[in-house]
């Protein structure tokens, strides 16, 4: 049996009720933007994920990771499932900058096509989300993932079903 050097990480997390508490309150884009200034918590997934510096603008948003070892799968790589993540969180926020005060969504399906490996090695990735169409109950966005040389690394397409908050 071989020895292995044991990792660890830690990493913190703000309450998410408290930026549930404004849902409703304030429309997909201003929410958005306000976690971007830090007036909002992020939510929990992007400490976990470790995801980093997000922007957003009406129907667009974009997302960056920094690959690590502990998103790696047992083949030495990225776990498909942290990049789904990714491209989901991109997609279906796209989808939440285009929203009036007081409506939300919930994705319905995510569609991913992995087209290269990602490593440490890779370096930064960047996501872009955006929003193909949006009708009264339903919306179509894609995610695009690339690589530092702007080489598509995954995409995605989702669609999110649109509501009124009760």
């Amino acid at each position: 049996m071989t020895q292995t050097q044991e990792r660890t990480r830690t990493f913190t997390w703000s309450d998410p009720a408290a930026g549930a508490a404004h849902l409703g309150r304030r429309s997909g884009l201003e929410l958005m933007q306000a976690m971007i200034a830090g007036e909002l918590a992020a939510p929990p997934i992007m400490h976990l994920v470790d995801m980093s510096r997000m922007e957003a603008e009406e129907g667009r948003v974009a997302v960056e990771l920094l690959p690590q070892e502990f998103h790696y799968n047992p083949l030495g790589t990225v776990h498909g499932g942290v990049l789904s993540t990714l491209l989901d969180t991109a997609a279906a926020c796209a989808v939440h900058t285009t929203l009036p005060a007081g409506v939300g969504y919930t994705s319905l399906d995510l569609n991913v096509k992995f087209l290269r490996p990602v490593t440490v090695d890779t370096g930064l990735l960047r996501c872009e989300g955006t929003v193909l169409q949006r009708g009264r109950r339903t919306a179509l966005a894609e995610a695009r993932l690339t690589d530092p040389a702007s080489r598509l690394v995954a995409h995605a397409t989702s669609t999110c079903l649109i509501f009124p908050l009760p």
